[in-house]
């Protein structure tokens, strides 16, 4: 051991090496993320200064609700579409889905009396307009957007409609629906990859045909249509059930800018949950995810008006598509790592359950003591 001039033993200090290292890694992403924190705890004030008035605070709840929900669902029907086309400018895409979306919300305003989500919110415990906000309910698409961050594919249904119902037996529809929602995924992608993986792979192999192109864009836009229809309600949850001109043009014209914004970001940082998974970045392969997609929301669309989460189909959608298409070409070799993935989205989705109800819980008088009833009868 090393002595100093006075010959006293020199005791070397021991450097806490593992906790800097843990503390500079903390500190890196809070600098990284600084403005985006910056904004949650702006709006987090905002949410508490406007939430007694009525009249702004529908218009501020719509405004973090529209983007957090597309930022938070935009992997679903434009995420296969961005990572697809990554060659294509981001405008013409934005142009393309914005002209999709500015014609599916005229044609349910204009046909159903100022109703612009397809009378989603026409089934009880959403049907009447807000006129009393309480503070969760403005934080509610705050706390979406932190999740969203995280990569965390939360479903937007539960997180926003849940705050709003005036029943739980209004959530155990919207639950009860989407879990057949995500078991008729599963299944049909599982189906669909188990029998046909090696008919795909040869499509895929080589250079797309330009007709590819185009059916991907065609049935992009179909698939955009489709869960516009079922997840506006989502947004417009916070406006009045009827909108007049100004007030749809004002809904219409802040949803169309904010998505030119995603397009020009091409997506939020959730889109690796799209890029992680097998060969979606081949417009042929994206085209037939997109399919299948639609064709089972179209059909939850015609069931019947009870809102249901779109973020479980999709999860359920890409479950049974990877797990068709790892047992059809690698066996049980890489199904650790497929079972992962899947496992890790149900957790996600989970979570995002488990949050909105405990917000639906906490905000609803009436949900409060329908289960105290149910354990204390």
């Amino acid at each position: 051991m090393a002595k100093n001039k006075k010959g006293k033993k020199h005791v070397a200090p021991i450097k806490p090496y593992k906790f800097r290292k843990r503390y500079s890694q903390v500190d890196i992403y809070i600098r990284k993320e600084k403005n985006f924190l910056y904004f949650i705890a702006f709006s987090l004030i905002l949410a508490g200064l406007v939430y007694p008035y009525a009249s702004i605070a529908m218009w501020v709840g719509f405004a973090f609700a529209g983007y957090s929900a597309i930022a938070n669902d935009s992997i679903q029907t434009i995420g296969t579409f961005i990572v697809s086309n990554e060659d294509k400018k981001w405008y013409w895409q934005w142009l393309f889905m914005g002209s999709i979306f500015i014609g599916t919300v005229y044609y349910s305003w204009a046909t159903f009396d100022g109703d612009v989500t397809y009378q989603r919110l026409s089934s009880k415990g959403f049907d009447q307009t807000i006129d009393n906000f309480v503070y969760l309910q403005l934080a509610a698409p705050i706390v979406l957007l932190l999740l969203t961050r995280f990569r965390i594919p939360v479903s937007t249904t539960f997180m926003l409609l849940s705050v709003f119902t005036v029943s739980s037996g209004a959530i155990i529809s919207m639950v009860s629906k989407s879990l057949m929602g995500y078991v008729a995924a599963f299944v049909a992608a599982f189906l669909i990859y188990i029998l046909l993986t090696k008919v795909i792979k040869r499509f895929v192999k080589g250079e797309a045909h330009g007709a590819w192109v185009i059916a991907q864009w065609v049935i992009s836009g179909f698939l955009w249509h489709t869960w516009l229809a079922q997840d506006l309600a989502n947004i417009a949850v916070y406006l009045p059930r009827q909108l007049n001109g100004w007030e749809f043009t004002a809904f219409a014209g802040f949803i169309f800018i904010g998505l030119g914004f995603m397009f020009f970001k091409r997506g939020e940082k959730i889109q690796n949950i799209i890029n992680e998974k097998s060969e979606v970045r081949d417009v042929r392969s994206a085209t037939i995810i997109d399919l299948v997609y639609s064709i089972i929301l179209y059909y939850f669309k015609e069931l019947n008006n009870i809102p249901m989460s779109t973020t479980w189909v999709f999860v359920g959608l890409l479950a049974g598509r990877e797990l068709g298409m790892r047992l059809r070409s690698d066996g049980s070799t890489k199904l650790g790592k497929t079972f992962n993935l899947i496992g890790r989205d149900v957790l996600s989705v989970t979570i995002g359950l488990v949050i909105s109800i405990i917000l639906a819980v906490a905000i609803n008088p009436v949900i409060q003591e329908e289960l105290m009833n149910f354990f204390f009868k």
